[in-house]
């Protein structure tokens, strides 16, 4: 069996925005060689600037090891596949489409070596699905990172029905590298995290619509009551609304009515309301 490093040595990550962003900055900052590929220049810019300031927020906090222009000296884009020959793994984190995210794995599995890794960071979709579009089905996993990448403490692995037994060592060995903690789940719809989360906030959201009590209230119950870190609808903020809206509607169609998404969710979606990253959400964000 091959020896895997820690971290590898050259990482790629497909798509520069908060999660990729995130992604690229926890490999980088253990020491790996990272390439961001985006859609077009103006991405890969804004990729760039997404990585540096979390690198520099990093040193502020003592946590780097090394100076921001030692650390982003490793760090580069590109709007072409090709600049993946060289790594040893790469984590796609396009958005939650599975049609998008089989035609990205495709176009990234073409341009990697034979014994590279490719991951998906997907946060609900079959990852054996997923795999049964590669040819090389053995060399795929989940790698599900929490936002916000930095903070979170936790990579929750998926095992697809063909993820070779090196891969799921080496999964769990690169998670312990990055400082974080992995939870090994088999794939199913929504996996361990995902499932659970989003069936808390849907109830949650139901609650408000049916004025059960306000969205701050019941963030309360959960954080003081049940020590949650963040209520389930501060989180939905968070996250965003859409994506959480893509994950109800994919657990909907796999595993039922109790995953069916509630009104006041897409009608939030509708508005254009999805969260922290649009300002208003269940949360105003914009104090």
């Amino acid at each position: 069996m091959t020896e895997v490093p820690a971290i590898p040595h050259v990482v790629g990550v497909l798509g520069g925005g908060r999660m990729g962003a995130g992604i690229a900055h926890a490999f980088l900052t253990k020491g790996a060689t990272v390439i961001v590929v985006e859609r077009d220049h103006e991405a890969a810019a804004g990729a760039q600037g997404r990585v540096a300031g979390a690198v520099a927020k990093s040193a502020a906090r003592g946590t780097l090891g090394e100076t921001p222009e030692e650390a982003m000296s490793r760090f580069s884009t590109s709007t072409d596949y090709e600049s993946f020959i060289h790594c040893g793994l790469v984590v796609e984190a396009v958005p939650e489409d599975y049609d998008l995210k089989v035609t990205a794995l495709k176009a990234v599995e073409d341009h990697l070596s034979a014994d590279a890794f490719l991951a998906s960071n997907t946060s609900s979709l079959s990852v054996t699905g997923l795999a049964n579009e590669l040819r090389r089905p053995a060399n795929f996993v989940g790698l599900h990172f929490f936002n916000p990448v930095p903070a979170s403490t936790l990579i929750e692995v998926v095992l697809a029905k063909e993820t070779s037994p090196e891969l799921a060592e080496a999964a769990k060995n690169w998670t312990e590298a990055l400082g974080k903690t992995a939870v090994v789940v088999n794939d199913a719809p929504g996996f361990a995290s995902s499932r659970l989360g989003v069936a808390i906030a849907l109830e949650a959201m139901r609650m408000v619509e049916e004025g059960v009590a306000s969205a701050e209230d019941i963030d309360a119950a959960m954080v003081l009551g049940y020590k949650h870190p963040t209520g389930p609808l501060k989180t939905t903020d968070i996250v965003g609304l859409d994506v959480r809206l893509g994950i109800a509607e994919y657990l909907h169609s796999t595993l039922g009515d109790r995953f069916a998404p509630p009104q006041i969710l897409r009608d939030k979606v509708a508005r254009g309301e999805l969260g922290r990253k649009t300002g208003k959400g269940f949360f105003d964000w914009n104090d």
